[in-house]
C-alpha cells in the first residue's frame, strides 16, 4: 500500500498506541526505577500493536530475540489481517529522565512499509543532524566539529557565535565540545533522548541549528524517519565496540562497516513518526492525571504529505 493510504488508515491507531506507552511509563515516573518504567511502557505497547489490523514486524526495537519480553527485533506484531508495515520503536525514550520525573522522556514510534527501514544493529552510531532550508551537502561527518559549525553560520548568514548546537553530555564527547567552544559555537547539553535531540534541529523555536555526537544507532532511525517528514539533513555511521558488534551488523545484513548513511538511506519510503510525552519537555507536554481524567500531548507527522500535527487526548481513566 502507498505511504498515504498507511497514514490516512492507521495514524490514529499509531498515536493510540504511543498514548498507551506514555500513559503506562508515566505511572513509574519519579519512582526511581528505570527497569520497571521500561518494562510498563513496553507492555504497554506490545498490547496496543497487538489489537492493530496490520502485519508488522520490528526493525528497531529493544534487543534482540533472546531479550524477551522486551520488543524485541523481528517480532512480529499485529492480528497479521492487514498492511505490512516495519515498526521503529522506543518505548520509553528517556528512562533515567523518567525515572527521576526529569523532562523530555517519550514514547516513540516511526511506521514505514515492509522493508524501508534500515535494521540497524544496537550499537552506536555517529550522527550529525540539521533542519530543513539548507543546500544539500551542507553538513558532512568527515569534516571537523568547527568546519561544519563555519558552513552552517555561512548558510545562516551569521557569526559562528550564534550557532548553536546539542551534544549528549558524555565523557567521549570532550573533544567534540571542546572544538565547537573553540570554533565560537554554544554548545546546548543534554542528559538523553537524542532522537528529540535531532528533531530539535528542525524546529526553530528550540534555537538548536546542529546535533552531533555518538549515539545509539536505533535511535538514528528513528530521529530519520522525523527528520523526513518535515526536511532537514542527517548522516550517520556504525561504531563498533568490539567483534561480538560487527558480528551483530553481519547478521542484520550489513556489509560495509564503514559506510556512512545518508537520511534517505536509513529511511526509504516516506514513513509515519509519532511520539508522544511521558515528562514534560521542550518538544511535548508530559501525560497529566487530573479529577479521573489522563490527557496527552502527541506528535504527528507524515512524509508523504509533510504535514505536522498535535495531538492532545483527554479521556476519563
Amino acid at each position: 500500500m502507498s505511504s498515504e493510504s498507511l497514514y490516512r488508515g492507521l495514524v490514529m491507531d499509531a498515536v493510540r498506541v504511543s498514548e498507551a506507552a506514555a500513559i503506562a511509563a508515566w505511572a513509574l515516573a519519579g519512582r526511581g526505577d528505570e527497569m520497571a518504567a521500561d518494562q510498563a511502557a513496553v507492555d504497554a505497547m506490545r498490547t496496543a500493536l497487538n489489537e492493530l489490523p496490520i502485519d508488522g514486524v520490528i526493525v528497531i526495537g529493544e534487543g534482540e530475540r533472546d531479550e524477551a519480553p522486551m520488543l524485541y527485533i523481528g517480532e512480529r506484531v499485529g492480528r497479521g489481517n492487514g498492511p505490512r508495515i516495519d515498526i521503529a520503536l522506543d518505548p520509553l525514550e528517556g528512562t533515567s529522565l523518567t525515572a527521576k520525573a526529569m523532562a523530555n522522556a517519550l514514547a516513540v514510534m516511526a511506521w514505514a512499509p515492509e522493508g524501508t527501514l534500515l535494521n540497524a544493529p544496537d550499537t552506536y552510531m555517529e550522527k550529525i543532524a540539521c533542519g530543513p532550508g539548507y543546500p544539500e551537502g551542507l553538513i558532512d561527518l568527515d569534516r571537523s566539529p568547527a568546519e561544519n559549525v563555519r558552513a552552517m553560520a555561512a548558510a545562516k548568514g551569521v557569526e559562528t557565535t550564534e550557532i548553536t548546537v546539542c551534544v549528549l553530555d558524555r565523557p567521549r564527547h570532550a573533544e567534540i565540545i571542546a572544538s565547537l567552544r573553540e570554533a565560537g559555537a554554544r554548545v546546548h547539553l543534554i542528559t538523553d533522548g537524542d532522537v528529540a535531540g535531532v528533531i530539535n534541529t528542525a524546529d526553530p523555536d528550540t534555537g538548536i541549528d546542529l546535533y552531533l555526537g555518538q549515539g545509539g544507532a536505533p535511535e538514528g532511525v528513528l530521529a530519520c524517519a522525523a527528520l523526513k517528514c518535515v526536511g532537514g539533513q542527517f548522516q550517520g555511521r556504525l561504531v563498533f565496540r568490539n567483534a561480538d558488534e560487527k558480528a551483530r551488523a553481519l547478521s542484520h545484513g550489513i556489509t560495509d562497516m564503514d559506510k556512512k548513511y545518508d537520511l534517505h538511506e536509513m529511511v526509504r519510503a516516506d514513513a509515519i513518526f509519532v511520539a508522544t510525552g511521558v515528562t514534560d519537555g521542550a518538544l511535548l507536554d508530559g501525560v497529566k492525571i487530573v479529577n479521573g481524567f489522563v490527557t496527552t500531548h502527541t506528535l504527528v507527522m507524515n512524509s508523504a504529505s509533510g504535514s505536522v500535527r498535535q495531538v492532545r487526548m483527554k479521556r476519563r481513566l
